[in-house]
């Protein structure tokens, strides 16, 4: 019916209503942006400790132990992209503190067995990390 519409209206529609006709028939795809909104970041700075990531990393508000093979992430709520390729947002962190390796090939950073609520917490902790 669409098509059909399309078919007889497009000689007088011109190209740019057209487009517009296509864009209003599409919805697009639903929004799956995961959301960190039930996260705790208390448990998530505790989970930084309890997986081992100050083993590598450090951390402005965890004192010992103060890795130094990975970078900092004092600030790392402040940065653009993880791991110099990624863009830093909810969803692309969370599954990257999953399994780091999957998604950055090559990278020294191991997969790092959680569930989606230990990333979600251990996201929403690493995103408010920025200079106080």
């Amino acid at each position: 019916m669409a098509i059909d519409f399309m078919a007889r209206r497009a000689p007088t529609l011109g190209l740019s209503g057209l487009f517009a006709v296509l864009l209003a028939a599409c919805d697009g795809p639903p929004d799956r942006t995961p959301t960190l909104s039930d996260a705790d970041v208390q448990r998530g700075r505790q989970l930084v400790t309890d997986k081992g990531c100050v083993a590598c990393h450090s951390f402005p508000d965890v004192k010992w132990p103060r890795g130094g093979l990975g970078p900092s992430l004092e600030h790392f709520g402040r940065q653009g992209l993880i791991g110099g390729r990624l863009p830093n947002q909810p969803g692309v962190l969370m599954r990257f503190v999953r399994n780091a390796p999957d998604h950055l090939p090559g990278t020294a950073m191991p997969a790092i067995p959680m569930t989606d609520q230990e990333a979600r917490d251990v996201a929403a902790y690493l995103l408010q990390l920025e200079p106080r």
